[in-house]
């Protein structure tokens, strides 16, 4: 995977960053979820690169980047923090306005980057997620059931870390195989750097902080976002799957509409792992938005 691509680390914000690099054009970052790495992108990158210089990390926590113990607070894997993270080595690499292209969590930390850094991000594509104030506020037995560990992995330290301990690659599967076409869209490659790196303790305990933060402090500051007026600039696209779970318990243009200014978007005949099941369909999408 990647084969054409430069790898690299990058320490900042105080932690080391690894992304892969690739493609001549404007930058385009691109940002995963859980429990994946940039590996994701890997049926995409190839694509985006002919019209784009493809920037594609490992969030904090997860993958090859850096995994620091959690605060008391989770404020240091708030998106807020780890939006920070993406838009220093975006610095690094000498872009000062970039589009970006995220999927579930990495979604979310773009969410917050288009709120907090309105200057960098020029647009947005999301994919699979609805705010997650929303998310929250809206919670029902189907989110519940299918998305069991929002509320499992926020659970206090050790618990969640400990039990996935026990397993970590019946959790990885059990995951994944749950809100997709089962484990058909994965590539060898692919699952088998997902399997590495949720073997790492210090992953599982990055992923637990993640949905921590998520729960607590990032409600903080949507919170505060709703109080002021604050909302993302950009244009927006927001994609999500017809066979997944975030349309069937919000309406995802409508919960964008309230925290976005330039919204549009829909459905794809799919489930949540969007980049990996249809990526085709995704790039239709995206590329003449992103253009």
């Amino acid at each position: 995977m990647f084969e054409e691509f430069e790898r690299l680390r990058l320490k900042v914000n105080g932690e080391e960053i690894r992304l892969v690099r690739g493609g001549s054009g404007p930058p385009l970052l691109l940002l995963h979820g859980h429990p994946q790495t940039h590996a994701i992108w890997h049926k995409m990158a190839g694509t985006l690169a002919r019209e784009f210089t493809v920037v594609a990390t490992d969030l904090r926590g997860y993958g090859d980047s850096g995994k620091p113990r959690g605060l008391a607070d989770h404020s240091n894997y708030a998106k807020r923090v780890m939006a920070q993270d993406q838009v220093d080595v975006m610095s690094v690499l000498g872009y000062a306005r970039f589009r970006v292209l995220a999927h579930d969590r990495g979604a979310r930390v773009a969410h917050r980057m288009a709120v907090d850094h309105p200057e960098r991000v020029l647009k947005l594509v999301t994919l699979d997620i609805a705010p997650t104030l929303a998310m929250y506020e809206q919670t029902n037995l189907e989110l519940a059931t299918r998305y069991f560990h929002w509320f499992f992995l926020t659970r206090p330290f050790p618990f969640p870390e400990t039990l996935i301990a026990a397993d970590p690659e019946l959790y990885l599967k059990h995951t994944m195989e749950s809100r997709s076409a089962g484990l058909a869209p994965f590539s060898p490659e692919a699952y088998a750097e997902y399997t590495r790196c949720i073997l790492d303790p210090r992953t599982v305990h990055g992923i637990c902080e993640d949905y921590r933060a998520s729960a607590g402090i990032d409600l903080d500051h949507d919170r505060a976002d709703r109080a002021q007026g604050r909302k993302v600039g950009c244009p927006m696209l927001v994609l999500w799957g017809a066979q997944g779970v975030v349309g069937n318990v919000v309406d995802p243009l409508a919960e964008w509409n309230r925290v976005a200014k330039d919204v549009r978007g829909t459905s794809l005949d799919c489930g949540h792992y969007m980049p990996e099941e249809a990526p085709e369909a995704v790039l239709a999408e995206a590329l003449p938005f992103l253009r």
